[in-house]
């Protein structure tokens, strides 16, 4: 006889409510705090939650993570094979938007994906950082730049139109 459990879904979305944000820090802290106690109010002051539901509900996701990495390693599928797999899209896509979206993949699961500043990078600006790298990197040749002519097309009558009357209507809301 095959049971069918009906799971809530864990949807992790940004917004005003952090009902379903993923918590990793929280998780990770109530994991390590779950060795020196099991009491939910002690969990909730240790890990920074605001109420013992959110406790509850943080306890939730870590079953349902837990029990999503089983399912997947059931499945057949563990970290070298999910790895090996987006290497061989990769390896053997033709197409140079496959290969960028698995390369954008591996870097957002490294967590590379956004550019966050930190406090020693704030003092310069990435202006900066670029002109002193150059500077340190000058015995490497440049490489030599493509010169190509720009051909401008031609703006079509009826555009060159409705551009002037833009233009016209913006001057009369400043006279």
């Amino acid at each position: 006889m095959n049971i069918e459990q009906k799971l809530k879904p864990v949807i992790f979305i940004k917004g005003d409510y952090n009902y379903h944000r993923q918590n990793d820090f929280q998780q990770n802290f109530i994991l390590k705090a779950l060795e020196i106690t099991t009491d939910p109010e002690e969990l909730r002051k240790m890990a920074g939650l605001k109420t013992v539901a959110e406790v509850y509900r943080t306890l939730d996701k870590l079953a349902i993570r837990k029990e999503y990495h089983e399912a997947l390693l059931r499945a057949g599928y563990d970290l070298d094979s999910i790895v090996g797999g987006i290497k061989k899209a990769i390896d053997n896509s033709e197409s140079g938007t496959i290969k960028l979206r698995g390369f954008q993949m591996l870097l957002k699961s490294l967590g590379l994906d956004t550019y966050d500043a930190t406090a020693a990078d704030t003092k310069n600006n990435w202006e900066e950082t670029l002109k002193k790298r150059a500077e340190q990197e000058e015995d490497v040749p440049a490489k030599k730049l493509l010169e190509y002519d720009v051909v401008i097309p031609k703006t079509p009558e009826g555009e060159k139109e409705r551009v002037s009357e833009d233009e016209s209507m913006g001057e009369s809301l400043y006279e």
